[in-house]
């Protein structure tokens, strides 16, 4: 049995639960890679990345390159002589750097692979109407998330979940799937399975304002599946005109009614304590909110201080 001594290397949320679990287990994590500090909101305020906040507080050593390939950076990770590399939420890697370990390099990706490659696999899941999901555990080779598969563990997505919860769940189903992952390396036994390309494989793209903008003529399960997978963050949104203002709003909340109705697509129908809007074959009563300028708010709340006309519509 080798002994590890482990590199990790993450950004976010999602791999300090990884990280931590890693250390739980009484693994040698030798070194911590993670994004360059940047500047963040309106103050443009420094800010550490959630894997650079953890490894500080945990005496972890710590390296920030900008560049991959450079030299300096190359020699600094060779001088922590590890023999394994594990990628949870962070970049593509250059060759040099993920070959470097004797017993290779793997990433840890929120999907069953070969299915949801790419950047945002927790949403598009839910968003797509998926019942079920997981994580896999994988080599590293010179392309995005398509290389010999180690492990994968399997979760059912529940009805009304959205991506922050699932997110947790997978954060908490993928730290095990990582640490036995580590034990059959770790024994010599690690077998793995070459992932097969079809035209059936489902892609996880890449967030952005188009991709999430709501459409309203879509069916109900739609929406919701919109709303509920980008909930947290970055939220679906769409545009509110009323009495000639238009407005940007998030919504992070929904419910979807099914009930006939006479309204135009798109129309606002708002009372004392809720809204709605017309779709196809119902309604979506919206729960959690955010207009410009504003914090996120539950809509019975909301109502308090603000009234929409008759007119009022979304698109």
């Amino acid at each position: 049995m080798e002994k590890l001594r482990i590199i990790f290397m993450g950004t976010p949320e999602f791999a300090v639960g990884i990280l931590d679990t890693i250390l739980k287990n009484n693994y040698d994590v030798v070194g911590v890679i993670t994004a360059a500090d940047k500047p963040a909101g309106r103050g443009q305020k420094i800010k550490y990345s959630a894997v650079k906040e953890y490894a500080l507080a945990n005496n972890l050593t710590l390296l920030q390159p900008t560049n991959l390939k450079d030299e300096s950076f190359l020699a600094e990770l060779k001088a922590l002589n590890a023999n394994l590399q594990i990628v949870v939420a962070f970049r593509m890697l250059p060759k040099v750097v993920w070959e470097m370990p004797s017993l290779g390099t793997f990433n840890l990706h929120a999907s069953l692979l070969p299915n949801y490659r790419g950047a945002a696999p927790i949403n598009w899941a839910i968003i797509n109407g998926e019942t079920k999901t997981g994580v896999t555990t994988f080599f590293i080779d010179d392309k995005i998330d398509t290389g010999a598969m180690i492990l994968n563990s399997e979760i059912a997505i529940e009805p009304p979940e959205n991506a922050g919860q699932l997110h947790d769940r997978l954060m908490n189903l993928g730290s095990q799937t990582v640490i036995d992952t580590l034990k059959v390396i770790e024994n010599g036994n690690v077998t793995t399975t070459i992932q097969e390309d079809n035209e059936e494989i489902k892609t996880a793209y890449k967030l952005n304002k188009e991709n999430c903008k709501i459409d309203w003529t879509k069916s109900g399960e739609e929406i919701n599946n919109l709303i509920r997978g980008l909930s947290p963050y970055p939220a679906a949104w769409c545009f509110l005109k009323d009495k000639n203002e238009e407005l940007n709003i998030k919504i992070y909340e929904a419910k979807l009614v099914s009930e006939t109705h006479s309204y135009e697509i798109g129309s606002l129908i708002s009372s004392k304590k809720e809204i709605r809007i017309a779709i196809k074959n119902g309604f979506i009563e919206l729960l959690s909110i955010q207009l410009p300028g504003k914090k996120r708010m539950q809509v019975a709340e909301l109502l308090n201080g603000i009234t929409f006309s008759d007119s009022a519509k979304v698109y």
